[in-house]
């Protein structure tokens, strides 16, 4: 916390101890705490929610532990855990009515989630199929898939601004039936190996070829964001943090931080203002989202 006192210092001309400092943010995480609890509720009840994770760095010891994601267009809500299945059902996993936007992390498809209804990160898939690309460059079905993919999301954007409910059949038919062909291809150039477990490329394909509903759910819903790009906004000022002043010194500080992160990204999304919403917090009137607002 040095950094912030110096930074209240060269402001006021007095540096307030490093407790002082430590003893604001759990002040601040208090004071947001109904605010996130609500604003969990509403990501919970959100036409679609992008869900994402990234390891920290965390303790002296630098332990592994990782930071969960949920947001949509308004809301941000973190969750300080690991990658396990205990975790994602402390998430807002068991809650979710909507569509959630992932990246195939194999968690999010447990059976104790039956009940979600899934659109796969487009932009992962298309990264899958560059990479596809480059380990076979005499076979077209990966450049034929990815540039499918990619036209349909360019289809989605321009119907989205047009305010229409969905691609139009006439384009989106034709980037379907190249998305199917080149899937066609592919299994059939990547024979399947004995065993249950597949090359990552045959399993791509069979992820395309028998997850295509999940796929291509953005096509007819424009509600649904292709990918889950929000989601990694969410968490690359975790990152930024992780690169710049490296582990966080405890669970406790780190929970602290992203809940006052959540909340304050959450202010942002809404166009308030960031200060006055910390400052409320810490006398103990914090912002509360708008419950009328779309997700």
């Amino acid at each position: 916390m040095p950094p912030c006192a110096d930074l209240v210092a060269a402001l006021t001309g007095s540096r307030p101890s490093d407790g002082f400092v430590h003893a604001l943010i759990a002040r601040a995480a208090a004071g947001v705490a109904e605010s996130n609890r609500i604003i969990r509720t509403l990501i919970t009840l959100a036409h679609a929610v992008s869900c994402d994770e990234t390891p920290i760095r965390v303790g002296p010891r630098k332990v592994k532990r990782y930071l969960l994601v949920a947001c949509a267009h308004l809301y941000t809500w973190y969750l300080l855990g690991d990658r396990s299945l205990d975790t994602f059902e402390m998430f807002v996993l068991p809650d979710l009515t909507g569509v959630i936007v992932h990246d195939r992390y194999q968690n999010y498809d447990a059976k104790i989630f039956a009940h979600l209804v899934h659109q796969l990160c487009v932009a992962h898939l298309i990264r899958d199929c560059q990479d596809a690309a480059e380990t076979y460059p005499e076979a077209h079905w990966p450049v034929q898939i990815r540039q499918a993919l990619q036209g349909l999301v360019h289809a989605a954007n321009l119907a989205r601004a047009q305010k229409l409910p969905a691609i139009a059949a006439p384009i989106a038919g034709p980037l379907i039936g190249a998305y199917r062909h080149g899937v066609r291809i592919g299994l059939k150039d990547l024979a399947r190996v004995s065993g249950r477990k597949q090359p990552k490329h045959r399993a791509l394909l069979e992820d395309l070829r028998d997850r295509e509903a999940d796929i291509l759910r953005f096509t007819t819903d424009l509600w649904i964001p292709p990918t889950s790009n929000q989601a990694e906004r969410d968490l690359r000022p975790a990152k930024t943090q992780q690169k710049i002043s490296g582990r966080l010194t405890s669970d406790k500080v780190t929970e602290h931080r992203y809940a006052i992160r959540g909340y304050v990204s959450t202010v942002t999304k809404h166009g308030a203002d960031v200060m006055t919403a910390i400052r409320d917090a810490i006398l103990g009137r914090p912002w509360i989202p708008p419950t009328w607002a779309p997700g």
